[in-house]
């Protein structure tokens, strides 16, 4: 611990720092990595998959989905039982549970099998990942190390989806597409082991309180009809009576369900949470910036693939420079910066910096140049997402009592699936009616059907991505003026001040 923090006055509330911390960090660590990846290695493998098994064109999407709403759908659920479970146990048990479900979808036999496997994936993967956030936030006490340790988790959170792509094309390439499954479990082995071993949870962080079953039910219920009706918006159309009455049914039980929460005794997600203006504001410009984010893998995806005829393989390693920049961005920037500079002044430029990366994006065409145009905006975003991913990561825990930072990390991983939902559907549905639009005006003019296809492919792309670059300013603007909090490590407090948050600066110790 550096000299200026051992002469600090301590927080009266903060607990010793823990001496195997940074191991521990490797460990949760790998658990995200692990977890973020899983999103998108198995994009790569899917259409192996899909003629091995025999799976139709209608239910393919369901090997992505089926994971997507359990997943997103339990966060909340997972996220209370680290409270009232315990952090460390929760955190083990869904590792194993992940390994065993991964095992299960590498030997599926059948359309079916594989499905549920997934299904299992996303449940055993909501118990982990609000564990993960929470333990790296009662770990790491000091307000500088806090910096470092949310650098590393934040450039893996941002970029374990283009190492997937990487891994994933890989695997489907050199050995089977069920590699993409067995690859998760000596992952999940090798961090259930040293997390059991290395990771020390503090004492009295537990919440003792009851489960909140109506909560639970609400809640599920309501996440899975929200991110099912975007999923469903995309392959059936918004107008299909379906989608429609899937956002109805989410509105109506995600009412109900704040409704309930302001009124029984132990709630399941504490109104606190979430109506503190810094938390809503990470939450808000989090879910909105990862919709330009996922729409971007799949664009840029489909682009190098189909448009340009990249393998799998190399169309993982053309994503490898945004990595460079998630991981210089969140522990080069952001890091250094963090115990210095108020996080709006991190989060704001970051978006900007990140929509600077998606405007040249938009000039997209057939034939563009890697190194003159797709390799500088994604360092752009790299660059920009890592640095405000980590602040955010950081903040989403911010003076949290230690009883409620397992249902505050889960609504970080909330923001996230349903800004991954909304962005799929949402930005896939803007490029396939601009696609349709372009191959309607230039089809009377076209001399070659294939490169028409193709332009208006392109075309359709550019069309969405423009969208995402002004999805990422709102990000940036709600960033700048929702979040108030001060410079971090500036004056120390106990946490868990919940209602002196506007006025104080972050906490040196999180216990």
């Amino acid at each position: 611990m550096s000299k200026t923090a051992e002469t600090r006055r301590p927080d009266p509330g903060a607990t010793a720092a823990d001496p195997s911390r940074w191991k521990a960090l490797v460990f949760i660590a790998l658990a995200q990595l692990m977890v973020v990846l899983d999103a998108t290695i198995v994009n790569i493998a899917l259409p192996s998959a899909q003629q091995d098994l025999g799976i139709s064109d209608g239910n393919k999407q369901w090997v992505i989905t089926a994971y997507a709403l359990a997943f997103g759908g339990l966060l909340l659920f997972g996220g209370r039982i680290a409270d009232l479970w315990g952090r460390k146990r929760t955190f083990v048990t869904g590792l194993i549970g992940f390994a065993a479900a991964s095992a299960i979808g590498g030997a599926a036999t059948s359309e079916g099998l594989l499905l549920g496997a997934r299904a299992l994936q996303g449940v055993f993967g909501a118990l982990l990942a609000p564990a993960a956030l929470s333990l790296l936030a009662v770990t790491f006490t000091d307000a500088k190390e806090r910096a470092k340790a949310f650098g590393i988790f934040g450039a893996i959170a941002g970029g374990g989806g283009a190492v997937g792509l990487i891994l994933g094309g890989f695997l489907t390439e050199y050995l089977d597409w069920r590699w993409t499954f067995f690859v998760n479990i000596p992952f999940a082995i090798v961090a259930a082991l040293g997390a059991y071993f290395v990771i020390r949870e503090p004492a009295g962080g537990r919440n003792r309180s009851a489960l909140d079953i109506p909560g639970v039910v609400l809640s599920t219920l309501g996440l899975v009809s929200l991110v099912y009706g975007f999923t469903r918006a995309e392959s059936n159309g918004w107008g299909d009576s379906t989608t429609i009455g899937l956002f109805v049914a989410a509105a109506v039980l995600l009412v109900t369900f704040v409704a309930v929460e302001s009124r029984v005794k132990a709630p399941l997600l504490p109104l606190r949470v979430v109506t503190n203006r810094n938390r809503a504001g990470v939450y808000l410009s989090l879910g909105l910036a990862i919709i330009g984010m996922f729409g971007l893998f799949l664009f840029l995806t489909y682009y190098l693939q189909v448009v340009e005829g990249y393998s799998p393989v190399k169309t993982g390693f053309a994503f490898m420079p945004m990595i460079v920049g998630m991981i210089t961005g969140s522990t080069q920037i952001g890091a250094r910066l963090m115990t210095r500079v108020a996080p709006r002044y991190l989060m704001g430029p970051g978006f900007l910096v990140a929509s600077v990366g998606m405007l040249l994006l938009t000039q997209l065409e057939i034939g563009s140049s890697y190194t003159g145009l797709i390799l500088p905006a994604e360092l752009l975003l790299g660059l920009g997402m890592g640095t405000a991913f980590m602040p955010a990561m950081s903040l989403a825990t911010h003076g949290i009592e230690p009883r409620d930072a397992g249902v505050a990390s889960a609504m970080v991983n909330t923001s996230q699936q349903v800004g991954g939902a909304i962005g799929t559907a949402l930005l896939n549905t803007i490029a396939a009616s601009a696609t349709t639009a372009y191959v309607a005006s230039h089809a009377a003019t076209a001399t070659n059907a294939q490169l028409l296809e193709l332009q208006a492919l392109v075309a359709g792309f550019s069309s969405a991505i423009w969208w995402a670059v002004g999805i990422l300013l709102v990000a940036a603007a709600i960033a700048v003026t929702l979040i108030n909090t001060g410079r971090p490590g500036a004056s120390p407090v106990a946490s868990g001040a919940e209602g002196a948050e506007d006025e104080i600066k972050m906490p040196v110790a999180m216990h």
